[in-house]
C-alpha cells in the first residue's frame, strides 16, 4: 500500500510539472493521461520553463533521494540530451537537517560506545546537511579537532522502496521505449542503486580518502584530510578537521591574496595525474567539495583541499591507455588516429568504416581549433566525440562517462578561477610525462620482475601451448576452390594474422624467457647489471611482438 501511495505521488509530481512529454510513447503515456483531470494544472512559470528545468524542480520535490538519483544520473550524458544533463548537474544537497541527538545515538550505535568516551566534545549542531549523510564537528580526547559524518535515519530503508520502484519503471520503459536497448534503462537503475550502496558505507568511503592521501602525501598541490579509523565505522565516518575556501569563493580567494591563474593550473594538473598516474579520481569534484587551504603561506603557492570520497573512479589498464591515446590525437589533430583508437579499444564495432568515423571526428573538431585553445575546453570536445559516435553504436564502459563528466567539472573550476586558462597547454606537457614514466623500459622490467614468480610458473607450459595451437592451425588449414577476389582478399588477411599471431606468441614467449633469466639473475656476461642472455631473448621477443603489430 505504501509503496502505491510513493507512486501515486511520484505520478502527481510528473503530471504538475508537465514531465508527462519525456514519456510519450510508452505504456506510462496512457496511464498518466487518466490521471490528468486530478492533478493541478501547470502554473504559468512552470509551464514556460524548459524541459530540464522542470525536471530538475521535479526531483527537489520529490526529495533527497530522488535528488541523487538527478545527480548520479547528470554523469550519464551519453543517455541524456546536453540541456537535461546540464540542469542535472546543478542539482545541490539542501536538506534540512535531523535531529542532532539522533546524530548522537547512530554515532554511539556504530561506534559501540558512548559518545563521551568516544570524543572530548561533540557538537550536536551540524555543520552541513545532504540526502545521505550529515556533518558535526568534534575534537578527540588528544585535543585534535574531527569532524564526523553520520547516515541519516531510516535512510538505507527509503533507498531501498525507491529504488524497488525504479525498477519497475525501468521494467516498463525497457519493454516498451523504442530506444530502450540504447538507454538500458535497468542498467542504469543497477548503476545508480550499486552508487548508493557505495554511499551507505561510509568505512568504504574512508578507505578511498586514505588511498588518495596516500598518492597525494606531501603535495605541494592537494591535501587530503586523515581518516581516524579508531572512530569509523559503517555509519559513522571520523575525519581530521580542515579548513578552506570553497573553490568556487572568488571573493574570499581574491582577499586571502590566493594567486587564482596558478592554482587554475594546478587543478588541471591533478586532474590528469589522478587520472594517468594513480588512476584513481575524485569522481564528485564540484566546488563543494574542493576548497583552497586558506594558510597565508601558501598564497603564492596555494593548494587544493579535497573532501567528500564517496565517489571515486578507476579506468581499466586497456581504457586508460586508450583514452591517454585519445588526448594525444586531439592535441595532434590525427582525426584518423582518433578513429582507428575507438575500433581499437573496442568501443565501436568492428564493422565501422574508418573514413566515415574518421570525418565525423573531423567535423567534431575543426570547428574548436579556429578559436583560441585557451577558449577551447577538452571535455566539451571529448563529450561531443563520444555523442557523435553513439551513431555508430557506440559502448562505454560507466566510468568513462564518470570520468568525461569529472573532467567537465575539473574545467568549470578551472576557467572560474582563471578565465584565460590554456588549458590544452597545461594538459599536454602532464600527460606526456605521465605516458612516458608509465611506459618507459624501466617501468616494464620493474612490472616483470615483480610478475616474475608468475612467468617462472607458466614458463615450462609455454612450448607445449604453442606446439598445441600450430597443430590445430595446420589441422584445420583448408582449400577453397571458389576464387572470388573478396575471399581471396580474405584468404590473404587469414594468413597475415595466422603470421602474426605466430611472432605474438613468439615474441611473447622469448620476452617471458627473459624476463625469467632476469629474475634469476642468470650467469654469464652482463650489460648494464642485466645478463646478456636476457638482453638477446628480450631484443628478439620485442621485435617479434612489433612485427606481428598491425600496420597502417
Amino acid at each position: 500500500m505504501r509503496a502505491a501511495l510513493r507512486a501515486w505521488r511520484i505520478a502527481r509530481v510528473v503530471l504538475r510539472y508537465r514531465l508527462d512529454a519525456l514519456l510519450d510513447g510508452t505504456p506510462a503515456e496512457r496511464w498518466l493521461r487518466l490521471g490528468r483531470p486530478f492533478v493541478p494544472r501547470a502554473s504559468a512559470d512552470i509551464a514556460s520553463q524548459p524541459r530540464g528545468m522542470r525536471l530538475r524542480l521535479a526531483l527537489q520535490e520529490l526529495g533527497p533521494i530522488f535528488v541523487k538519483f538527478g545527480q548520479i544520473l547528470s554523469t550519464r550524458r551519453d543517455l541524456l540530451p546536453p540541456d537535461i544533463a546540464e540542469e542535472l548537474a546543478m542539482l545541490q544537497d539542501q536538506v534540512a537537517p535531523f535531529d542532532g541527538q539522533a546524530a548522537q545515538a547512530i554515532v554511539e550505535q556504530a561506534l559501540g560506545r558512548p559518545v563521551e568516551a568516544a570524543f572530548a566534545a561533540f557538537d550536536t549542531r551540524p555543520l552541513a546537511s545532504a540526502s545521505i549523510a550529515q556533518v558535526h564537528a568534534a575534537r578527540l580526547h588528544d585535543g585534535r579537532e574531527v569532524v564526523v559524518k553520520v547516515l541519516r535515519p531510516g535512510i538505507e530503508r527509503q533507498i531501498d522502496a525507491d529504488i524497488a520502484l525504479l525498477r519497475s519503471l525501468a521494467a516498463v520503459v525497457d519493454r516498451a521505449h523504442p530506444r530502450a536497448d540504447r538507454i538500458r534503462p535497468q542498467a542504469v537503475v543497477a548503476e545508480i542503486e550499486t552508487t548508493l550502496a557505495a554511499e551507505l558505507d561510509l568505512q568504504r568511503e574512508g578507505a578511498n580518502a586514505s588511498v588518495m592521501r596516500r598518492f597525494w602525501k606531501d603535495s605541494p598541490d592537494m591535501y587530503v584530510p586523515e581518516v581516524i579509523w579508531s572512530h569509523t565505522a559503517q555509519r559513522a565516518l571520523t575525519m581530521e578537521r580542515v579548513h578552506g575556501i570553497p573553490s568556487d569563493d572568488i571573493a574570499a580567494l581574491d582577499a586571502a591574496g590566493i594567486d587564482r591563474s596558478v592554482l587554475a593550473a594546478k587543478g588541471v594538473r591533478v586532474f590528469y595525474t589522478q587520472v594517468f598516474r594513480d588512476n584513481f579520481f575524485h569522481a564528485d569534484a564540484h566546488a563543494g567539495n574542493i576548497w583552497v587551504d586558506s594558510d597565508p603561506a601558501r598564497r603564492h603557492d596555494p593548494r587544493f583541499i579535497a573532501l567528500d570520497f564517496g565517489i571515486v573512479g578507476q579506468l581499466s589498464s586497456r581504457d586508460q591507455y586508450y583514452l591517454a591515446e585519445n588526448f594525444m590525437a586531439i592535441f595532434q589533430q590525427d582525426y584518423r588516429r582518433i578513429a582507428e583508437l575507438h575500433v581499437e579499444a573496442g568501443w565501436m564495432p568492428a564493422t565501422v568504416r574508418i573514413e566515415e568515423l574518421e570525418a565525423a571526428a573531423r567535423a567534431v573538431c575543426e570547428p574548436y581549433f579556429t578559436r583560441p585553445l585557451s577558449e577551447v575546453s577538452l571535455a566539451e570536445v571529448l563529450a561531443k566525440l563520444f555523442r557523435t559516435a553513439q551513431r555508430y553504436e557506440l559502448t562505454l564502459q560507466p566510468q568513462l562517462i564518470l570520468l568525461q563528466k569529472t573532467l567537465l567539472n575539473i574545467e568549470g573550476v578551472g576557467r572560474q578561477l582563471d578565465p584565460q586558462l590554456d588549458i590544452w597547454a597545461v594538459a599536454r606537457p602532464v600527460l606526456e610525462k605521465i605516458l612516458r614514466e608509465r611506459y618507459s623500459p624501466r617501468r616494464l622490467l620493474r612490472e616483470f620482475r615483480q610478475r616474475a614468480p608468475e612467468l617462472m610458473t607458466r614458463a615450462p607450459e609455454m612450448p607445449r601451448l604453442l606446439h598445441s595451437w600450430l597443430e590445430q592451425q595446420v589441422q584445420g588449414r583448408h582449400q577453397s576452390g571458389i576464387h572470388s577476389p573478396d575471399l581471396g582478399e580474405i584468404v590473404h588477411t587469414l594468413r597475415v594474422m595466422q603470421r602474426r599471431s605466430v611472432a605474438a606468441i613468439l615474441g611473447v614467449g622469448l620476452l617471458l624467457v627473459a624476463a625469467v633469466l632476469y629474475a634469476l639473475e642468470a650467469g654469464g656476461p652482463r650489460l648494464a647489471g642485466v645478463p646478456l642472455s636476457a638482453w638477446i631473448a628480450g631484443i628478439g621477443g620485442l621485435w617479434a611482438v612489433l612485427a606481428a603489430l598491425p600496420r597502417r
